[in-house]
């Protein structure tokens, strides 16, 4: 016969693991999600000739990353820095998100080892199923899946857009006052492809159309500006370039080693991104790109996406932005400057999507005409996918 504190005990237990599980999977996630996706509001408002103009600009945001948190994109939330209701809110045409795959531990801009992932803890706690807990590939896969079906779900608020009619038929129902935003997929490195190039396929056929080289590390196709070599491109990366132009993919080289960016710049004939970035002219980052690769990118015909965050731009500031665009605008031209917040991407910025306008009024303040500033919120950016994505 069992003693008679059994029960007391294994009542005590499950309470405990139904604590535990509680506190894993409940309450750890948004705790997790506003420490990382925090806004640090600046004092900065929109004048009123910069809100004015916002409201008919065609906005194009090149890079966030809300699909790796738990939340509802379709709900307004006070977390972290994307919904739906807030890209509607800062009048965003197009969104491209980002899907993040892995992320080492002690994850800094100097020097990462791709051998760990502290991403395992996160996708378990929320819920993501068993094949993604351990396979970064399926990972890629499952965030396409959940956009997929947030546009399904949306009513028609929001739209994926994965080719060139599609891209044509959003501009049009924006030009006509829809309430709409587009949504174009895009892979946060490709360290998920393992040597395998039937991935790059399945990721195309899943409905990336976006694709940086590198995140964090070093991979099998390319030198990462955070990795332990930094080097250049590998047999394979040299594959995965020809590949990405045959498929109608915009190479991001955002977080690509130096080398790398010179030997994809070597290879390309259609125009690329720096989806989210800033400028070592004005913020001295290993993360920022140099005159000399702003000049290449500008010279594909490409477009740099400037940042939100601080060790992009050295502030929270939209001046700080604006600032960027300024100096990025005066070395290759007003035609390569594009906006690539880095929203809910771990970062800490001075605005949210719903406070785009900010930004645009900050560029006029910094001199840029008004055509200039249509043409850095938005209109940079729908050139470049419209010369590159599929027909």
């Amino acid at each position: 016969m069992a003693p008679a504190t059994a029960h007391p005990i294994a009542w005590a237990l499950a309470v405990l693991l139904a604590a535990a599980a509680l506190t894993f999977f409940v309450v750890l996630p948004p705790i997790v999600d506003d420490r990382y996706n925090d806004v640090e509001p600046v004092a900065y408002a929109a004048t009123e000739r910069g809100q004015a103009l916002h409201e008919k600009l065609l906005v194009v945001d090149l890079h966030a990353d809300p699909m790796l948190w738990d939340r509802n994109l379709l709900k307004r939330t006070s977390r972290g820095h994307v919904d739906l209701p807030r890209l509607s809110d800062g009048n965003v045409a197009l969104q491209v998100f980002s899907a993040v795959t892995k992320s080492p531990w002690g994850q800094n801009l100097e020097s990462n080892a791709g051998s760990s992932d502290r991403l395992i803890p996160l996708v378990i706690a929320h819920a993501w199923p068993p094949r993604t807990w351990f396979d970064i590939h399926e990972r890629a896969l499952y965030q396409a899946e959940r956009l997929r079906r947030t546009a399904e779900e949306s009513g028609g608020r929001l739209v994926l857009v994965s080719t060139r009619a599609e891209l044509d038929s959003l501009i049009v129902s924006k030009l006509r006052g829809d309430v709409v935003v587009g949504a174009l997929l895009a892979m946060e490195g490709l360290h998920d492809l393992q040597n395998n190039p039937m991935r790059l396929r399945e990721l195309v056929d899943a409905g990336y159309r976006m694709m940086a080289f590198t995140h964090f590390f070093d991979n099998d196709l390319a030198g990462s500006a955070h990795g332990t070599r930094k080097g250049g491109l590998t047999v394979f990366g040299r594959q995965v370039v020809e590949l990405m132009d045959s498929y109608g993919v915009v190479m991001d080289l955002a977080h690509v080693s130096e080398q790398s960016m010179d030997e994809i710049l070597d290879m390309v004939s259609r125009p690329v991104v720096v989806s989210h970035t800033g400028a070592r002219g004005t913020c001295s980052s290993a993360r920022n790109l140099s005159d000399q690769i702003i000049r290449r990118v500008a010279a594909t015909g490409g477009v740099i996406g400037i940042g939100y965050w601080e060790t992009a731009i050295c502030g929270l500031s939209p001046r700080d932005i604006a600032a960027t665009a300024r100096y990025t605008a005066d070395l290759v031209g007003v035609d390569h400057v594009a906006i690539g917040s880095d929203f809910d991407g771990s970062v800490v910025t001075g605005l949210d999507a719903s406070q785009h306008a900010l930004v645009t009024s900050a560029l006029l303040d910094f001199g840029f005409e008004e055509k200039e500033v249509a043409k850095i919120m938005g209109l940079n950016a729908l050139r470049v996918l419209r010369r590159v994505l599929p027909e």
